[in-house]
């Protein structure tokens, strides 16, 4: 598309082309689109989609449109800018010194936020899901049953038992986010609290889950998640979880990775007063925990898929 056509799908007055242009030049350094010549009888050169820019599309399949939205929506970039003022509080997160309350309980009191929140997490979960069920099948192989704890509208539980026919799976959430949904064949809704009980199975799945939490509260919702795969022990039970395993090598995972890795920490401070873990950190939840082993499969660009075993 030429510039011109362009300033005329956004709707704008040709007085904003030189902007749009400037704009564009660093949406391409950026890589978000390309410059490229037009064949035609002007022979001006126009803009063409990325890789980058399709998973900004809204109608795309891997599209995390709903995800990015969300990370910049005020509620969430707010508390950035209350750092400092924090720091001189007895408050436990930025967000708390902004809002007034926590995280989750602005998501269960704002239907706003909890909309967004839980499209942006679902989006993300369809991404991370497409390829989890094609390059890590070995991983939910074998299982009966699976727990998805935290699982919010159950993108990531669809997923699974799409790929996996005869798979059972169940997603625990508070009550607001499941409110309304309806379970079935193969896929239930229950509403519940991890911190309380966590409905047995051969696995558990947890994506995005445990860098919410300090390490107390993590060592808590690992403990029920050991009890709720013993009884399937001998069958393989498991707790399967996606989260980011900071690399302290950053010659091994190159600059740019790890320093998202470490936006990503600096993100659970200002928002809920979780943290990102070294490999090492986590291992020592899961020893807290009671687990015998785990297994780290670095394949999920800045995240990791963690194996459990009790």
């Amino acid at each position: 598309m030429k510039l011109s056509e362009l300033t005329n799908a956004l709707s704008l007055g040709q007085d904003k082309s030189p902007f749009l242009d400037r704009l564009m030049r660093i949406m391409i350094h950026s890589k978000f689109f390309i410059k490229a010549k037009i064949f035609d009888d002007s022979d001006q050169s126009g803009y063409w989609i990325t890789p980058s820019s399709l998973l900004l599309l809204k109608n795309e399949a891997s599209s995390v449109a709903p995800f990015a939205l969300a990370m910049l929506d005020p509620v969430l970039t707010d508390p950035w800018h209350q750092l400092s003022k924090w720091l001189g509080t007895s408050h436990a997160t930025p967000f708390i010194t902004t809002h007034g309350r926590d995280f989750w309980e602005e998501a269960g009191g704002n239907a706003t936020m909890n909309t967004f929140f839980n499209e942006g997490m679902a989006s993300d979960a369809r991404l991370m899901l497409s390829i989890m069920t094609k390059d890590c099948r070995h991983v939910f192989q074998g299982l009966e049953s699976i727990v998805d704890v935290g699982g919010g509208t159950g993108i990531a539980a669809k997923a699974i038992v799409d790929a996996f026919p005869g798979l059972k799976c169940a997603v625990l959430d508070l009550p607001h986010v499941v409110a309304g949904l309806e379970s079935t064949k193969d896929l239930n809704y229950v509403d519940g609290d991890m911190f309380e009980s966590i409905p047995c199975a051969d696995a558990v799945f947890m994506k995005w889950i445990l860098h919410d939490w300090p390490d107390k509260e993590c060592v808590k919702i690992l403990e029920n998640c050991r009890e709720a795969i013993m009884a399937s022990k001998e069958k393989g039970g498991k707790v399967i979880i996606v989260d980011i395993v900071i690399d302290e090598d950053e010659g091994r995972v190159g600059h740019e990775l790890r320093e998202t890795q470490l936006c990503f920490d600096m993100m659970m401070m200002v928002l809920v007063s979780g943290k990102e873990r070294t490999e090492k950190e986590w291992a020592n939840l899961f020893d807290a925990a009671g687990f015998k082993s785990y297994k780290v499969t670095r394949i999920l660009g800045v995240r990791s898929l963690i194996e459990v075993f009790p």
